[in-house]
């Protein structure tokens, strides 16, 4: 009889430990979603704040020396590749000048940002004039509701932008100068902003759909607004 109940209450036992390792499992999985949701919030947050800081040392930079500076001399060396007065071999897109700025080097994810600058408007030997206006020719665009390019800045009317390759990193560099390979074939606006010409930047909602317009994307872009750049320019006497 006694052999009997041991046996039951052994059966029991295990069951309940079923049951508690189903709910365990069940809460962990529960958590680590949103667990991951906030650091990838996190890491956005960190980013989205470094950029407007970087666009605040970019803004300094031209209102004490009249111009942008060029992009960086490689993943390692953060100071501009300047020769003379103007962008080395005429490079104007490449890795954000972090030495030169004294800002953050690496977005939330580790990448090194990227940065794109119209040269004319890194030419430290021709300053920039306002009329008529020294031409600009980066353009910000973005995808309307059925996927069409459209122009989110006037066409050819941004001087400076910087790129974050976001979360999946696609096209963009590790702190020691190793390049995150494109493993996509539909990434098509990602591939525009970190392998493009550096004239043509997509901004639009991240998504992790493949099969939208344009592809997957989770990068971040922004720019120097024209306007803001020409009032502070003048303001701090670099312009008449």
């Amino acid at each position: 009889m006694s052999i009997r109940f041991r046996s039951v209450a052994t059966g029991f036992s295990l069951l309940e430990m079923t049951v508690v390792l189903v709910i365990i499992g069940l809460m962990l999985g529960g958590l680590l979603l949103p667990l991951s949701a906030q650091i990838d919030q996190r890491n956005t947050t960190e980013t989205q704040k470094n950029m407007e800081d970087i666009k605040e040392a970019l803004m300094g930079y031209a209102m004490s020396n009249g111009f942008f500076p060029c992009p960086a001399k490689s993943a390692i060396d953060g100071t501009e590749d300047r020769t003379g007065s103007t962008c080395t071999g005429g490079k104007r897109v490449g890795h954000l000048p972090w030495g030169e700025l004294g800002v953050a080097k690496l977005d939330g994810w580790g990448h090194l940002y990227r940065y794109s600058v119209t040269l004319a408007y890194a030419d430290s030997g021709s300053k920039i004039i306002l009329s008529p206006a020294t031409s600009k020719d980066i353009t910000i665009e973005t995808r309307d509701a059925a996927g069409n390019i459209q122009n989110l800045s006037t066409a050819n009317g941004i001087p400076v932008a910087i790129v974050s390759t976001g979360k999946n990193g696609i096209w963009g560099y590790a702190d020691d100068g190793n390049r995150v390979s494109d493993i996509s074939t539909t990434n098509l606006d990602e591939d525009t902003n970190g392998n493009g010409n550096g004239k043509i930047f997509l901004s639009r909602t991240p998504t992790p759909n493949t099969a939208a317009s344009g592809g997957e994307l989770d990068d971040i872009v922004a720019w120097i607004s024209p306007n803001i750049y020409l009032n502070r320019m003048v303001a701090a006497g670099q312009l008449p």
